[in-house]
């Protein structure tokens, strides 16, 4: 598809970990998939993503990261940019219908997507993963095109999912751009002539939906592999949607302080999901903390690694320096509040908003009395403090928030 390459990788043991690890399930069976690896076949896998945000986060890495198992074997693989069905709005996991994307919106929420992808795949080697845009087939598309297309997919496959099934009860509105959805993503399979697809366990409907309509309009057998989820303690998704994600493009402070106020249970599924230590290794790490290893200590190890990945070994040691000094010390507690700002925000603005001080009046009297200082530092004494870069704010005696500066 992409010009000649050299034959693909068979090794057994990296197959078995392209299979197992994160990995939530495989379509149409594990079995099968590891008889095409093991082929030598030269498989094309793509991987797509809707810009809805301005960044990529760590649940974006956990799927590029098997892409880049696939592409590390041999095998061609697509980042297909999702431009024209993020204008439309996936309707996975959602409550109520998503608010509607501009063109200008999704292109400038791409504009970085890229070079922060770059951080997991190789876009300028010999077998390089291609950029793709699903505008190039979906905006061209017919009424006529469209029509055909959708009489492919029933109305039974679509209304039962759950969260269709679940808004109908809640007696909420069903938008029927909602239904084009899954059908017009199926249809980024067939425009590119895939082998196979990966995506987060979260869009399995919507991969096979894929699958279905590859297997109608080219007699093809795609595959789909899904990925487990980097979930917190109430079962929902670490993103940008839920407010807990950890973006791509975040300083290392900021990175490894938000990782290491993760609950412990997301220590094991964070090493498997988001690093590159062997899967032994995550197992006897499992083993020590069941014998009592402080939590503490391998979160530190994980936030490590994950910073690591993004800006290299010598500025995670310095992150973990400046956590230590903050919270080990005892200057700050490591469950104090955090809150993200733009540069250049007026610290006042920060603390209301995020309830540390009830009025502007209040901070003004904490300023005046000596009672808000940095920590580890000094006093603030200016009503207009103005924050330049990421700090960590004492308020009062006991009341402490981390404040960082995207």
């Amino acid at each position: 598809m992409f010009g000649f390459k050299k034959p693909v990788s068979r090794d057994k043991e990296k197959v078995r970990e392209l299979l197992e690890r994160g990995v939530s399930s495989v379509y149409p069976s594990k079995e099968l998939l590891e008889q095409r690896l093991q082929s030598g076949e030269r498989l094309t896998v793509y991987l797509g993503i809707d810009p809805t945000g301005s960044t990529l986060h760590l649940g974006h890495a956990i799927t590029l990261r098997k892409l880049s198992q696939f592409q590390a074997l041999g095998h061609e693989v697509i980042l297909l940019i999702g431009d024209f069905t993020a204008t439309i709005g996936d309707p996975t996991d959602k409550t109520a219908a998503r608010v509607s994307l501009s063109t200008k919106e999704v292109i400038q929420n791409a504009r970085l997507y890229k070079q922060q992808a770059a951080h997991l795949l190789d876009f300028h080697g010999a077998n390089k993963a291609v950029l793709k845009y699903n505008s190039k087939w979906l905006a061209k598309m017919s009424m006529s095109d469209l029509s055909k297309l959708f009489s492919m997919i029933t109305y039974a496959q679509t209304i039962k999912r759950d969260m269709f099934q679940k808004r109908i009860a809640d007696d909420k509105d069903l938008f029927l751009h909602e239904f084009m959805y899954p059908v017009l993503q199926g249809y980024d399979s067939v425009a590119m002539d895939v082998d196979g697809e990966v995506g987060g366990n979260d869009q399995v409907f919507n991969m096979l939906v894929g699958r279905d309509l590859m297997k109608k309009i080219k007699n093809k057998e795609k595959f789909v592999l899904a990925t487990k989820l980097l979930t917190d303690s109430s079962g929902k998704k670490m993103g940008k949607t839920e407010g807990n994600m950890v973006a791509l493009n975040e300083d290392a402070d900021q990175m490894l302080g938000k990782i290491m106020s993760w609950d412990d249970a997301l220590i094991i599924l964070g090493f498997e999901l988001c690093t590159g230590v062997a899967l032994g290794e995550i197992a006897d790490l499992k083993r020590k903390l069941e014998q009592g290893m402080n939590p503490r200590d391998a979160k530190l190890r994980l936030a490590k690694e994950i910073v690591a990945l993004y800006h290299g070994a010598s500025v995670a040691n310095t992150a973990e320096e400046n956590f230590e000094k903050t919270f080990r010390k005892g200057e700050m507690p490591i469950d104090a509040p955090r809150a993200s700002v733009a540069k250049d925000s007026l610290l006042v603005d920060a603390l209301l908003t995020a309830g540390l001080v009830p009025s502007k009046s209040e901070f003004k009297r904490l300023v005046a009395s000596g009672a808000l200082s940095l920590v580890g530092g000094e006093a603030i004494t200016d009503e207009r403090f103005v924050i330049q870069h990421s700090i960590n704010v004492r308020v009062g005696k006991h009341r402490f928030i981390a404040i960082l500066v995207q």
